[in-house]
């Protein structure tokens, strides 16, 4: 047995589901004096409306730990890392890749969890990323339990991350023939283990503890039992041929249900009893007189191992199962210790010779012989010396290998640089050589018709630009002496608080009166340090003289920040938002600058701080 190691198992499904072969083998390491983190499922397919009670869960699951992560029992910690489930978004990948990855190197570093087997239950982008990340592997290990192509749509992409990972491991542990003979494609190391059975638990059960199980004493028999599962690939139609056929058959199904709730609404005999403790497990199956493996013949179940096998014939059970090639290969190896049909006519028959004939104690003492023969023990025991041999193979190959090591090492360097820079001018293109920043801006900038008014008022200061006083004030001088010369308004009121040699509203002034505007129709407001006094003060004036409707000339791009003000602060005041018609400051082709960028989120930032201040309400932002 592998001892003293550390090991990170990257499983395909979560700790608290079904007990499983990922559940055993963890168990019986961390038993065995190995210290082993096991992240649960980070997901190989897209979510759909039935993973929300899962996904709730984990978010529960998450909260018991920190960072996601707990000590579930010894030697043995559980990750309910927290991802967004899209495995096959570029950009969700990133990241996941960057919040998953950092929490588990930071865990190991603080939990001195150094030099770690990572043995794997699957083949997905992140967990190449996690297996790359890591420094120092001792080895990397691949157990394939199923033909992960055939489970969801992506199926090329999970062809194209399973063939990475298949190069990058040591050795490969395949659940069946079939398996093995899709990753010796990729790697030449794979040996054929099915999952076992944990025979002390099952053989030495509590026999007394039946008034816990009243839920099966109380079904009639015969009962024909199945436990795992109830998913997309049992076939449905069999069992409720057989309950139509025979309503004097009780058919109990043990296990989580992965498909409709009402699949069996309506067929009295099909008993539902949910997901069950694997300790339980025995009892239920002590009291079946004939045991199920109804599965569909199609390209996932090709490929499959029932776990459920073994832990049927350890209890010494008749098995009937429909005709899938492993189970085949099950029997012709074991003289034929299974009753195994090729359609549904002859699975009721096999079920009903098996009631009508039980067997002799030498025929169940057969069964509980060759299941023990998996015991999860003696098959991990194996494992681990293979797993030992290749530690041992790793480690001399690395010393003979290290110059190609290096050269892979900076090839991968130079790929992921040359990403990088690739990635950096996109961006850099993205950003400053077409108009997103103007699409982006465009929320900000209210521009309307000019309209007869009261007064034209302008706020200066570089207010919308650059944010620096003293710049950008010719522009609104020169549009706000345009509006009055052209008649909509009578008097113009000149904004600002910024003093440098001369106050700036004293020099606005000086420039619209040169400009033809006569001295009795400018207002100065000399006290205003940002849009929210430009408008409070501004707006004070405009209510003093009684005035009813202004047009106001700013930069494109504060018209928003000073219209939700004046809606927060003068609702009564009719505003025409009639900004400069050409900003040299926000001046472009297509493209934007730096300063451009800096302007825009500076009137966004603005619009925050406004509304963390309540200067304006969220409300007045629609």
């Amino acid at each position: 047995m592998v001892k003293n190691e550390n090991i990170i198992c990257i499983s395909s499904i979560d700790w608290d589901f079904v007990w499983q072969g990922h559940q055993e083998i963890m168990a019986t390491f961390a038993k065995a004096g190995n210290r082993v983190l096991y992240i649960e499922n980070t997901g190989i397919r897209m979510p759909t409306l039935k993973d929300i009670p899962r996904l709730r869960k984990r978010l529960a699951n998450w909260k018991k730990g920190v960072g996601g992560i707990r000590k579930e029992r010894e030697n043995l910690y559980v990750c309910s890392p927290l991802v967004m489930p899209f495995p096959y978004s570029g950009f969700i990948t990133l990241i996941n890749r960057f919040i998953f990855v950092h929490t588990i190197k930071r865990w190991m570093s603080m939990a001195d969890f150094a030099n770690p087997i990572i043995w794997t239950f699957l083949p997905t982008n992140i967990t190449i990323d996690l297996i790359d990340s890591i420094d120092n592997k001792k080895l990397i290990v691949y157990y394939c339990i199923a033909e992960f192509s055939q489970l969801i749509k992506s199926s090329k992409k999970v062809v194209k991350a399973e063939g990475e990972l298949l190069k990058r491991c040591d050795i490969v542990f395949a659940q069946g023939e079939k398996i093995k003979e899709s990753c010796l494609k990729y790697n030449n190391n794979v040996h054929i283990f099915p999952f076992g059975v944990d025979d002390e638990a099952f053989l030495n059960y509590d026999r007394d503890a039946s008034a816990r199980f009243g839920d099966i004493q109380s079904i009639p028999g015969p009962i024909l039992g199945y436990i795992g599962g109830i998913h997309k690939h049992v076939d449905k139609e069999l069992l409720k041929s057989i309950a139509v056929k025979r309503p004097d058959w009780s058919i109990v199904l043990v296990g989580p249900m992965q498909i409709a709730e009402d699949t069996f609404k309506g067929y009295k005999n099909i008993h539902l009893f949910g997901k069950k403790e694997h300790k339980e497990l025995p009892f239920y199956i002590s009291k079946f007189d004939v045991c199920l493996i109804p599965y569909l013949l199609n390209e996932y179940t090709r490929t499959v191992y029932p776990t459920k096998l073994n832990e049927y014939l350890i209890m010494g059970k008749p098995v009937v199962s429909t005709s899938i090639p492993e189970i085949d290969r099950f029997n012709s190896e074991n003289e034929d210790i299974i009753e195994i049909a090729d359609n549904a006519d002859a699975f009721y028959k096999k079920v009903e010779n098996a009631l009508k004939n039980p067997a002799s104690p030498q025929t169940e003492k057969r069964r509980i012989s060759i299941a023990a023969q998996s015991s999860w023990p003696g098959r991990i025991e194996k494992m681990s010396r293979l797993m030992e041999q290749a530690i041992d193979r790793r480690h001399a190959m690395r010393a003979l290998r290290w110059r190609e090591d290096m050269t892979i090492f900076y090839k991968r360097l130079r790929v992921k640089t040359l990403k990088l820079a690739l990635g950096i001018i996109a961006l850099y293109f993205i950003a400053f050589k077409t108009p997103i920043l103007w699409f982006l801006a465009s929320p900000l900038n209210i521009s309307e018709p000019p309209q007869k008014a009261d007064a034209i008022v302008v706020f200066a200061g570089g207010v919308g630009e650059s944010g620096r006083p003293g710049q950008g004030y010719e522009e609104r001088v020169e549009r706000a002496v345009e509006l009055y010369k052209d008649g909509y308004a009578k008097h113009i009121i000149f904004s600002s608080g910024f003093k440098y040699t001369f106050k700036e509203t004293d020099i606005m002034k000086a420039l619209a009166l040169s400009l033809g505007v006569p001295e009795d129709a400018v207002i100065l407001e000399k006290d205003a340090a940002n849009t929210y006094e430009n408008v409070k003060l501004s707006g004070a004036i405009i209510e003093s003289k009684k005035w009813e409707k202004v047009l106001l000339v700013s930069s494109p791009y504060n018209m928003r920040r000073a219209a939700l003000v004046f809606k927060s602060a003068y609702p009564n005041i009719r505003v025409i938002y009639t900004p400069i018609q050409k900003s040299f400051y926000y001046s472009h082709t297509s493209g934007a600058d730096l300063k451009q960028y800096k302007g825009i989120l500076h009137e966004y930032v603005g619009i925050l701080y406004y509304v963390v201040k309540g200067y304006i309400k969220i409300g007045g932002m629609t």
